[in-house]
């Protein structure tokens, strides 16, 4: 990286993760990339909830994406089909999370089956813990970095609840209670995570590490090919020209 990448990188990092990071708790940063690989480790890990925008993969989708970008000016059927339906976001966060039940990358898959072949499904926190260190060491940027993301990630889920809409017809009924009253509240509201949760949670988030590494070998190999490829054609390209007399190197 360059001094002036190292530079920008310092300074998100100390934002994100520093020692002079402002915790508010109501502000939430967001960073997006094409190439995800090629960012800091260090950096890259201070983002506690990764989704892969893969663009449309369903047939849905492809039908919603066309109906949204060719706009209203024709009088063609829409067809058998519910618009947007796909694209609802409670629907598609569910969906997200059930297809994290099991690995979705070829490394982690392989480290997953092997875990299961040798220990079964996990029912204890010494499970969890053997599985995380399974996958430390198949992917070492695995760290306690990612752990606490992937616990921050378990707690934010658990914390998803709805709040009765009584609480905020008067004022008394929450707003004007104390802070230990209204986290009891809270509290009686929220329920406890599972193993499924921790589950999903942890193969969403090792999923994107083996993602950035697998990118990143098919990047460099793709490109010792070219270079391959491009040397072999120019060794053919010099040997026609000397039978040419044309080489004059």
């Amino acid at each position: 990286a360059s001094a002036g990448q190292q530079e920008i990188t310092g300074v998100l990092m100390d934002a994100f993760a520093g020692a002079g990071t402002v915790v508010r708790g109501n502000c939430a940063f967001g960073m997006f990339s094409n190439y995800p690989e090629n960012v800091d480790d260090a950096l890259r890990q201070r983002a506690g909830a990764r989704w892969l925008v893969d663009g449309p993969q369903t047939r849905d989708d492809y039908i919603d994406i066309f109906v949204l970008l060719a706009g209203k000016n024709h009088k063609i059927p829409l067809g058998d089909h519910k618009l947007y339906a796909a694209q609802e976001i409670q629907r598609a966060v569910t969906e997200a999370y059930e297809e994290h039940e099991k690995p979705q990358e070829d490394g982690l898959i392989k480290v997953y089956e092997r875990y299961m072949k040798e220990n079964g499904a996990p029912k204890s926190m010494a499970d969890i813990g053997t599985y995380l260190h399974m996958i430390k060491d198949a992917e070492p940027r695995f760290t306690g970095r990612a752990i606490k993301n992937v616990t921050d990630a378990i707690k934010m889920r658990a914390m998803d609840i709805e709040l009765p809409d009584e609480w905020f017809e008067k004022p008394e009924a929450f707003m004007h209670k104390s802070y230990d009253d209204k986290k009891a509240m809270i509290e009686e509201l929220r329920g406890p995570f599972s193993m499924d949760m921790v589950m999903q949670e942890i193969n969403r988030y090792a999923d994107s590490e083996f993602r950035y590494s697998d990118k990143s070998d098919d990047a460099a190999v793709t490109k010792m090919i070219r270079d391959t490829r491009l040397r072999d054609r120019a060794v053919r390209e010099i040997e026609e020209m000397k039978k040419k007399g044309l080489w004059n190197a």
